[in-house]
C-alpha cells in the first residue's frame, strides 16, 4: 500500500495541473490517516514529527481532520506543520479552542470584564514593572484564576523573562499565578517550561497540577516535554494518576497520553523490583525531573538523602504501583479461552461485537491487555470505539481501566518491537491498514519480515 497519491500531473507542455483523486485513492488516504492517528498516540515526539512529515498532502489533510488526534500530535502539527495543516486542525470539530476541548481558553478569558473597581482601588491602575507584577501575583493568587488574569490585563511593562525566572527560582510562584502566566503572559516556550519547576513545594497546595494540565491543554507543551520539565520528580508521577476532582483535569485521552509519556521515562527501570522500590523511596526527596531521577537510580549515583527526604507524599505509592510492570495473570477456565478466541472472529455487526466485549470485560473474562494482544484486525484493537463503543457513550469513563490497560500494553509492545526507530514506525503505519492479524503478529512481520502465518 502506498503512502498516498500525488494529485498533481503534468501535461505534454510540462504545466502542472491538479487532478481529483479517485474514490479508491481517497479511501486509501482516509484509512492510512486513521491508522496513523492511532499509532501516534504511542509514539515519542520525534517519531510523530517524522511520520507526519512523510505523509502526502491528501493523507495529512485527513490526519489533521481525524477525530482521534492525540494532544501531542495536535501540538506538533501546529508547531511544525504548514499553514494548511494549521487551517485543517482549526476546522476540526473535535479539536476546539486549545487545540483541545476543555475549559475556556485565552479568547474566552479576554472577553470577560476587566479588573473590578475594588481591585483597582486596592492596587492602583498601573503600569507595573515586572517586579511589582510578580509581587502582586504572589499576594493575590488565592484560589481563583480570575484575579491574576485581571492583573495581567492591567497596564504593565513587557514581562522581563530573566527577572521572572530568577524570582521563580528564588521562591516558586503559586500555581494560580503560574497558570495565569501560561494562559495570558505571552511567554516563550522555554520560559513556560521553566515555570513548571515548583521547587521544594509539596503537593498539598490547592490544585497544584493545574499549570501542567493547562500547558498541555493550550498546546504549549507535549506530554514528553511535560515529563522532561516538571519538577520535583514525584509531581510527574502524580500527574499520571490525578484524583477525580471538579474543574480543570485530564480527560481520559489526555490521561492515557500522560501515562504513556511517564511510562516511557520509566522504561530504563525495566521490570527490576529493586529499581522500582528505589524509585518510590527516592522520589519524594529528589528536586529534579523524573528522567534525571531514573537515570541516576539506574546508574546508582544517588547519594543517601537527608532524614526528612523520605516525607510521605499522598498518592505517590498508588501512582507508582499503577505504572509498575505487573505479573501476567494465570490463564484458566473454558469461558476465558472462548472469550479470547472470540476476539479474533468479528461478529455479524459492530454493535453485537461491542456488547460481547463489554460483557466479557464486566465479568472479568477479558482485560484491556487481552484485547490488544488477541483482537483482530490490529487497527480495531488500537481503536477503543471498536470494542467499547462510541466515545460519547454516557458510561465511557466507567471503562477507564480497560482503556488504560490497553494503551499501556500497546505502549509496551511498540517499545519492545520497534522502540524509537522512525523507519520501523513508518513500516507499521503502512502495514496496519490492510493487516488482518493481531498487533503482535503485525509487529513480528515488521521486525522479522515475511509472512507470520502459522506463528504463535
Amino acid at each position: 500500500m502506498s503512502a498516498g497519491t500525488d494529485v498533481r500531473t503534468r501535461t505534454s507542455t510540462g504545466k502542472a495541473v491538479r487532478t481529483m483523486p479517485t474514490a479508491d485513492e481517497d479511501r486509501t488516504s482516509r484509512r492510512l490517516a486513521w491508522c496513523v492517528a492511532h499509532l501516534l498516540r504511542h509514539a515519542p515526539d520525534h517519531v510523530v514529527t517524522d511520520l507526519t512529515g512523510r505523509l502526502d498532502a491528501p493523507t495529512r489533510k485527513y490526519l489533521c481532520r481525524d477525530e482521534w488526534l492525540s494532544a501531542s500530535t495536535v501540538t506538533l502539527l501546529l508547531r511544525h506543520g504548514s499553514p494548511e495543516d494549521r487551517q485543517y486542525v482549526a476546522r476540526n470539530p473535535h479539536v476546539v479552542g486549545r487545540p483541545l476541548p476543555g475549559l475556556p481558553g485565552p479568547a474566552r478569558y479576554a472577553a470577560r470584564p476587566g479588573p473590578s473597581p475594588e481591585l483597582l482601588l486596592q492596587i492602583g491602575p498601573g503600569p507595573f514593572s515586572t517586579d511589582e507584577l510578580i509581587a502582586l501575583l504572589r499576594q493575590w493568587h488565592g484560589r481563583r484564576l480570575r484575579v491574576p488574569l485581571a492583573m495581567l490585563r492591567m497596564r504593565h511593562v513587557p514581562i522581563d523573562a530573566e527577572v521572572l525566572l530568577a524570582e521563580h527560582a528564588r521562591d516558586p510562584l503559586p500555581p494560580t499565578a503560574v497558570e495565569a502566566l501560561l494562559l495570558a503572559g505571552g511567554l516563550p516556550r522555554q520560559v513556560c517550561q521553566a515555570l513548571l519547576d515548583a521547587g521544594p513545594q509539596d503537593t498539598a497546595g490547592y490544585r497544584w497540577y493545574r499549570p501542567a494540565v493547562r500547558a498541555v491543554r493550550m498546546g504549549l507543551l507535549t506530554f514528553d516535554e511535560l515529563v522532561a520539565h516538571v519538577a520535583p520528580a514525584h509531581r510527574t508521577l502524580l500527574l499520571a494518576q490525578l484524583p477525580e476532582t471538579r474543574g480543570l483535569r485530564w480527560a481520559l485521552p489526555e490521561r492515557t497520553g500522560m501515562r504513556t509519556a511517564v511510562s516511557r521515562a520509566l522504561r530504563p527501570l525495566r521490570d527490576d523490583p529493586r529499581l522500582w522500590a528505589e524509585l518510590l523511596r527516592r522520589a519524594p526527596g529528589f528536586p529534579g525531573t523524573l528522567p534525571v531521577l531514573v537515570a541516576r537510580i539506574v546508574r546508582g549515583t544517588l547519594p543517601e538523602p537527608a532524614g526528612d527526604a523520605y516525607a510521605y507524599v499522598p498518592g505517590l505509592a498508588a501512582a507508582v504501583r499503577s505504572l509498575a510492570p505487573k505479573a501476567a495473570e494465570p490463564v484458566g477456565g473454558v469461558e476465558r479461552e472462548l472469550a479470547l478466541a472470540s476476539l479474533a472472529v468479528p461478529m455479524e455487526s459492530g454493535e453485537e461485537d461491542i456488547r460481547w466485549v463489554r460483557d466479557c470485560l464486566r465479568r472479568g473474562l477479558l482485560t484491556g491487555e487481552d484485547v490488544i494482544r488477541h483482537k483482530a484486525p490490529a487497527c480495531w484493537a488500537l481503536d477503543e470505539d471498536h470494542w467499547l463503543g462510541d466515545v460519547s457513550h454516557p458510561d465511557r469513563h466507567d471503562w477507564a481501566e480497560p482503556v488504560l490497560a490497553a494503551r499501556a500494553e500497546a505502549d509496551r509492545l511498540f517499545a519492545l518491537a520497534i522502540g524509537a526507530d522512525p523507519d520501523a514506525w513508518w513500516q507499521v503505519a503502512l502495514t496496519l491498514p490492510d493487516f488482518a492479524g493481531t498487533l503482535p503478529h503485525l509487529l513480528l512481520r515488521v521486525t522479522e519480515g515475511g509472512s507470520v502465518s502459522g506463528r504463535s
